[in-house]
């Protein structure tokens, strides 16, 4: 405790101490009860006081490191059996992310769309935070979160510029398994 509140404390014991006393006194005018009444009240520190008169109202912040970054992309990657969002800075540093495993999907429930629009919209919170305003949005795989991420990038308040398919495509490039003999 601070020597504040300790030297209140004590004026409150010496004041509990000396209330039989003047309960023993014979003032019996309602005048002299109302006046020990307000000593009693105003000698007993406020909460104002003992903070310091320093109530005002927490306001909102924004991440502690927070790094102003308006421009970004958003990362899609969705595959059959798991949804990951990724929102980086225009050259390539994570901000943010999430998983369909990390929003608490088990299972085959990781690969829905439904899981897909919660990650991307848990993802897009995070980087808002850092200041992401505009984003470009690049999905790759063949999963069913496809759509919906870049739908709840956007139903977040994030302009979305661009949306491309990154998703490999081989070019004949290795080499087929022999043909199946049953």
């Amino acid at each position: 405790m601070s020597e504040e509140q300790k030297d209140s404390v004590e004026e409150v014991k010496t004041e509990a101490v000396a209330a039989p006393e003047k309960a023993a006194a014979p003032e019996a005018s309602a005048e002299g009860a109302e006046a020990s009444a307000e000593e009693a009240t105003t000698k007993r520190p406020t909460a104002a006081q003992l903070l310091g008169e320093d109530l005002s109202p927490v306001k909102a912040r924004k991440a502690k490191s927070s790094k102003n970054i308006t421009q970004g992309v958003v990362h899609v990657k969705a595959t059959f059996n798991n949804t990951i969002v990724s929102v980086t800075d225009l050259s390539g540093n994570v901000i943010s992310w999430g998983s369909a495993g990390g929003a608490g999907f088990k299972g085959s429930r990781k690969s829905t769309a439904y899981a897909g629009t919660v990650v991307a919209q848990e993802a897009v919170r995070k980087a808002m935070s850092h200041g992401l305003k505009e984003a470009e949005v690049q999905i790759q795989g063949p999963g069913a979160g496809r759509e919906s991420a870049v739908r709840a990038v956007q139903s977040c308040g994030v302009t979305v510029s661009n949306i491309a398919d990154v998703t490999p495509v081989p070019h004949n490039g290795c080499r087929a398994k022999k043909r199946r003999r049953v």
